[in-house]
């Protein structure tokens, strides 16, 4: 079975303050996996989900403004951040997208790709007169339920382990 259970007598004596989650939770009980036919399906839906919005920002966002297709270049050129604009877009599209297939990447990465679309958001209603603004909105949902569904995958001290 692919449940994640507390053990009963290998637990460690760790303070409350400083016990992760896993550790501090009652003796027996599933942690971070449901162990109910619709908790694997939901688990494999949002896994799914990620998957295709990576596939999505690596290939058809990122891609196109890294090899200077001439869509993004003309888009870019109007609205005045050139190649190096372009490049530094299609770069951070490329590493949500990564990051987004990366369990303990995968919330920061949603948050960060949501940041970006609102700037993306603000950008097609100021300079492209809303022509395709419903994009990067439709976007952020799923890219909020992967943060959201994903928040508990990061380590307990955050990103640093300092």
């Amino acid at each position: 079975m692919s449940e994640t259970t507390v053990p009963t007598a290998s637990a460690p004596a760790v303070p409350a303050a400083s016990a992760p989650a896993a550790a501090s939770a009652p003796t027996g009980v599933v942690v971070a996996e449901s162990a109910t036919a619709r908790g694997r399906r939901a688990r494999l839906a949002l896994k799914g989900l990620q998957v295709l919005l990576a596939l999505f920002f690596v290939i058809a966002s990122a891609l196109p403004k890294l090899v200077a297709h001439s869509s993004a270049v003309e888009s870019f050129d109007e609205i005045g951040w050139g190649s190096a604009g372009m490049y530094a877009i299609g770069l951070l599209e490329l590493a949500g997208g990564i990051a987004l297939l990366i369990p303990v990447l995968a919330s920061l990465a949603a948050v960060s790709l949501s940041a970006l679309m609102v700037g993306a958001f603000i950008t097609q209603v100021a300079v492209f007169d809303g022509e395709y603004a419903a994009t990067p909105l439709i976007l952020i949902v799923p890219l909020a339920l992967i943060a959201w569904a994903r928040r508990g995958q990061l380590p307990a001290g955050g990103l640093s382990r300092a």
